[in-house]
């Protein structure tokens, strides 16, 4: 009986060729063409530390707690091999608001709000090689880019004015990111098959990152946007 069994199975396993040909040559995860990021950070213009000023009107107004800064970035990977290299735009916004000062010096009851929403395009390079090829878990990456920040304030629920001028506008800068992504599919290895089959994503991360950020219009006057800040986030793969 148990030799009648056997040859059936090599039987039923030959008359199927296609089948164990189909299974044989899966591939583990499907190509990658870019990548989703969400980060979360904490942003403190240097508005009082324009050339100029004898005081710190920043932070008579709004304190000194830091900004709450959101980020969404999307890459587009344009190669692939000894790590990951590809071009990225990012859209964040980050707000902070306070009591208006009367000109005296004495709180207002109406409330002045100071706005940010940080654009940046960006190349970026991810050593990823060792994460693939010997599941080494930690990808180092750096990320160098231009910034158009446009920034406005509000009084009242309406954008404030400045004798007569609107307070808003835009400055532009540079940045550099430095950075390193803890790659979650080691932790999991089925999970992350079973999210690539379903969603089509690849691989995802969880990420700390250091921005040096020059938002100043290279050097010229008024408002100084500049910053430097640790972020932290999610990275998706697709």
């Amino acid at each position: 009986m148990t030799r009648a069994v056997a040859l059936g199975v090599a039987v039923l396993l030959t008359a199927l060729p296609g089948e164990a040909q189909v299974l044989s040559d899966t591939p583990i995860s499907s190509p990658r063409s870019g990548s989703l990021e969400f980060r979360l950070g904490a942003y403190e213009p240097q508005l009082d530390r324009e050339e100029g000023l004898t005081s710190t009107p920043f932070a008579n107004i709004f304190g000194e707690e830091s900004l709450l800064l959101f980020e969404v970035e999307v890459h587009r990977f344009l190669y692939q091999g000894i790590g990951t290299a590809g071009v990225s735009f990012t859209a964040g916004y980050a707000e902070k608001y306070a009591a208006a000062l009367l000109d005296g010096g004495a709180r207002s009851s109406e409330r002045t709000g100071l706005h940010v929403l940080p654009l940046r395009l960006r190349g970026v390079y991810r050593f990823d090689y060792p994460a693939f090829q010997w599941g080494f878990p930690l990808v180092p990456y750096i990320k160098p880019g231009l910034v158009y920040m446009p920034w406005w304030v509000t009084k009242g629920g309406e954008i404030e004015e400045v004798d007569g001028n609107k307070a808003s506008g835009g400055k532009w800068g540079f940045d550099l990111v430095a950075g390193v992504s803890l790659m979650l599919d080691v932790l999991e290895p089925r999970l992350a098959r079973d999210f690539d089959t379903s969603l089509g994503v690849n691989h995802s991360y969880l990420f700390a990152e250091y921005t040096y950020s020059k938002v100043n219009n290279f050097g010229g006057a008024g408002l100084n946007l500049s910053d430097s800040y640790w972020m932290f986030g999610l990275a998706l793969d697709y």
